[in-house]
């Protein structure tokens, strides 16, 4: 049959929107953030400031940042009726689906959800970006029926949402990592997710709907869930040989190596990926444990050698995320509150100039049957 247009598998090479919010540009080998180069953000400033780049539009000064971090202190807490349903969901759930569940339900709490104004999404981006670390903890406390762990509003942020998660005060090192990894997993231009959130808004649908949708994305193990996977991995092999052969009879298998290639970065190694690498040295060095950076050297190496891929950012923040002490199965849900910022900031943009997104189809079945 005719064709209805050109059909790209995946939509790979489809530009489908124009955004000022981030770009990857993969032969400067550089992720642009509202002008600036990630990598460099993630070095030299804090996930806040991000948050003020991605929703205000410029990189906050310290008296703007400090007013940043007060608005989601003030979001911390969640509703006693939250962490009762969040408490009688049954404790197989999946934290990726208790997240989708508890962000459907804030959404009920929030009497502006239908402002779709710049100013109006923007107060809601801050209401999640406060309340998604508490979400992601408690709820993961609750399935494994333990005790929640209040938020603490003299840590910072990115202090306070380790302590939620692990139930100790974090060394400034380990804080400091994770507000990089915060930082690296921010924003990324096009993913399926930040596409999911996009195509949802794009119907006038509220900022919480919008994310929920792309929590359903994210969990996907070709997406978020990577991280996760790679972490079982590294400790289903347990040594540097025992890795390297994981990967061999993986790949004999004709399997899938989680944490290796991308549809963007195919002949280059993924820049967050570099910068993880380097924060996983320096854990490894403060805690005097150099077992998982080895494995993971040994793996980048064979993956290379046999394959020509390299690592993306999920295959170094995996074992950066352990030696954290952040249980694994909140591996994506922590990757999926350091996007919300990047999501809100999509969702904003997709509001202020809306086209709503209508694809056609090139149909391949039969015609002209009758009944």
């Amino acid at each position: 049959m005719e064709a209805q247009g050109s059909y790209k598998p995946g939509l790979e090479g489809v530009v489908a929107a124009e955004t000022e919010v981030s770009y990857l540009d993969v032969e400067a080998e550089e992720i642009v953030i509202k002008g600036y180069d990630l990598i460099e953000l993630a070095e030299k400033r804090q996930y806040l400031d991000l948050v003020g780049l991605l929703l205000e539009g410029e990189l906050p000064s310290n008296q703007r940042k400090k007013e940043i971090e007060w608005i989601l202190q003030k979001e911390y807490q969640l509703q006693d009726e939250i962490l009762e349903i969040l408490r009688l969901l049954p404790k197989e759930t999946h934290p990726m689906d208790a997240l989708r569940t508890g962000i459907s339900i804030l959404s009920g709490y929030d009497h502006t959800i239908d402002d779709r104004t710049e100013s109006g999404n923007r107060e809601k981006a801050m209401r999640l970006l406060g309340k998604i670390p508490t979400l992601v903890a408690s709820s993961y406390h609750l399935l494994n029926e333990e005790d929640v762990i209040d938020p603490r509003t003299e840590l910072s942020f990115s202090a306070n949402f380790l302590y939620m998660m692990t139930g100790r005060e974090a060394s400034a090192l380990e804080v400091d990592v994770f507000d990089q990894s915060l930082v690296a997993y921010s924003e990324h231009e096009m993913p399926n997710s930040t596409f999911a959130a996009r195509v949802i808004a794009s119907t006038h649908a509220d900022i919480y709907g919008a994310l929920t949708g792309a929590v359903s994305s994210l969990k996907g193990h070709l997406h978020g869930g990577a991280n996760e996977a790679v972490m079982r991995m590294l400790l289903e092999a347990d040594t540097i040989e025992g890795f390297k052969k994981l990967i061999y009879d993986k790949l004999q298998n004709k399997e899938r190596i989680m944490g290796f290639g991308h549809r963007v970065y195919m002949k280059k190694m993924d820049p967050r990926a570099t910068l993880m690498k380097k924060a996983l040295r320096s854990l490894a060095k403060e805690k005097d444990n150099f077992t998982l950076y080895d494995m993971c050297e040994a793996g980048e190496q064979v993956m290379k050698e046999e394959k020509g891929l390299y690592p993306n950012l999920d295959y170094y923040a995996a074992p950066v995320y352990y030696m954290l002490g952040i249980p694994i199965d909140l591996f994506t849900p922590v990757f999926f509150a350091a996007r919300t910022v990047g999501l809100a900031a999509h969702v904003m943009e997709q509001h202020s100039h809306n086209r709503l997104f209508r694809p056609r189809v090139n149909y391949t079945g039969p015609r002209h049957l009758h009944p």
